[in-house]
């Protein structure tokens, strides 16, 4: 005759603290991440999070009621923007954004102009080659020779 004692049903009574704690862990290093550099380490995750079907739907409303609390009427114009699909050229991008409302238009344009910024420098030589490349606003600094 086999008897289940307490020392048999140990694991049973551990496993679920274990698997919340594990998710504990899991929720607290995501939100580590989404605080360090704005998101910098987490975007990466999302992103490969965002391939299964799943957990892409879960990100996008996320995304989507985050953006409608944050900015409606950018919330809107992305809507409608999305349900004429992707324009290809330039008169169709004109279409698609004739069928804004003013305040919509103003809002996606904002965004989009934020959008548009450039990529920083991989490196630290890259950055000086980037900084010679762009006219600077003050006197040339270092060693000046004298005039005579």
């Amino acid at each position: 005759m086999v008897r289940a004692t307490i020392r048999d049903l140990n694991w049973l009574i551990w496993t679920p603290v274990i698997i919340l704690g594990a998710l504990l862990v899991l929720v607290g290093l995501a939100a580590l991440l989404g605080r360090v550099a704005g998101g910098r380490y987490l975007r990466p995750i999302v992103v490969f999070l965002a391939k299964v079907p799943i957990l892409k739907r879960g990100i996008q409303r996320m995304s989507n009621a985050a953006l409608e609390r944050e900015n409606p009427e950018l919330a809107s114009a992305i809507r409608k923007l999305e349900r004429y699909g992707t324009p290809t050229t330039p008169e169709g991008a004109q279409r698609a954004l004739a069928r804004l409302t003013p305040r919509e238009r103003r809002a996606y344009l904002e965004a989009a102009g934020q959008q548009v910024q450039l990529p920083q420098a991989p490196n630290r030589a890259a950055r000086r080659k980037g900084a010679a490349m762009q006219p600077s606003a003050g006197p040339p600094r270092g060693r000046q020779k004298r005039k005579r």
